[in-house]
């Protein structure tokens, strides 16, 4: 990522690995770091096709129109599943509030898809 867009989400690495049992790794053929529960993947730091960066995560459905609608800097995810996953571009405009809701929000589906035995062993 360039400087000024580090600088601007400096918080969005800490903020993700602070959610009880993330880790996160880096994808070298994808040129991306992942942002994981266990196995599955809940965002993505990496960029697009020309290199600009962005973030994807998972994301309801529903929610995910919601914010396309209403955020241009948002697009179905790339290069992902385009119904469950979105892109948010970093140089954008949108408010962290919102970034940060998308990854709350992603975080919990995610945490959703396990047993509960799991989950409950995730968040002990």
């Amino acid at each position: 990522m360039t400087g000024w867009i580090m600088v601007k989400y400096e918080w969005l690495d800490a903020f993700c690995l602070a959610k009880k049992g993330v880790s996160k790794d880096y994808q070298p053929d994808w040129q991306a770091t992942r942002y994981k529960i266990g196995d599955k993947m809940f965002a993505m730091v990496g960029g697009d096709r020309e290199g600009k960066p962005i973030i994807t995560v998972k994301l309801e459905p529903d929610f995910s129109s919601f914010l396309r609608q209403n955020f241009s800097d948002i697009v179905p995810g790339y290069y992902m599943n385009k119904e469950h996953w979105s892109s948010l571009y970093l140089g954008g405009s949108v408010p962290d509030d919102i970034l940060r809701e998308m990854l709350d929000r992603a975080y919990l589906l995610v945490l959703g898809g396990f047993s509960a035995k799991k989950r409950k062993e995730i968040l002990e």
